[in-house]
């Protein structure tokens, strides 16, 4: 890692990042608790859980190799994810694992955009940690089988979901919006440009229909 200051934005997505590591770890282990039907369940969510706390780790010890204090990094972004996690409080164990897998999956995805911008050292962290790490495995085969046990289902989560990706894309826009670097990161070499914005939410919509599919749901209109 170079000693020079972070570029524009780094610390920004830094820091939203480990913000959203650190607040997924602590749903994920009270989803695991308060919804989990057997103690296996509960231990496979657990394990997940402790992958997003060890990312935080990571992300906390990178931001302090750049000499930024972590805490002020998160901060700006406490609101925003907070908020997201209020309006998206899962109401049972399907639920969860839709939340675990296709919500958070489409907020990675938005992380991921801006990830492109960073240095290669800082690019290969980044993208260990946002990695799958077995949350796809994990959600899609229950809520599979969940379906197939009781396709009615189906339809309630699917509006579940198409929820969870509404909240997420009002949540990163209103990030976008509040963080001019951090914008510009998401957009590349296209500044802040909004056509370009906007292309970039629509493939994020793309990726969230294709965890629809996966997980057996239909993505609706």
């Amino acid at each position: 890692m170079s000693e020079s200051p972070p570029a524009p934005g780094v610390v920004d997505l830094l820091g939203v990042l480990a913000y959203a590591e650190l607040t997924g770890f602590l749903r994920m282990a009270e989803d695991a608790s308060r919804f989990a039907p057997t103690l296996t369940d509960r231990a496979a969510l657990s394990d997940l859980a402790s992958t997003e706390h060890a990312h935080f780790r990571l992300l906390s010890g990178l931001l302090e190799s750049l000499g930024v204090d972590p805490e002020q990094a998160m901060e700006p972004f406490t609101a925003a994810l907070d908020d997201w996690h209020v309006q998206t409080a899962p109401s049972d164990w399907l639920e969860a694992l839709v939340k675990a897998y296709a919500g958070n999956g489409i907020a990675l995805d938005f992380y991921r955009e801006a990830a492109r911008q960073l240095d290669p050292a800082a690019q290969d962290l980044v993208n260990e940690v946002l990695a799958d790490g077995g949350r796809s495995e994990f959600a899609v085969e229950r809520v599979r089988a969940a379906i197939e046990a009781d396709p009615k289902v189906s339809g309630r989560l699917a509006l579940w979901a198409r929820r969870l990706v509404g909240e997420a894309l009002s949540q990163g826009q209103r990030i976008a919006a509040g963080r001019p670097a951090l914008a510009a990161m998401l957009v590349g070499a296209h500044g802040e440009d909004l056509a370009e914005i906007g292309r970039m939410f629509a493939r994020l919509t793309e990726a969230h229909g294709k965890r629809m599919a996966a997980l057996g749901l239909t993505p609706g209109p």
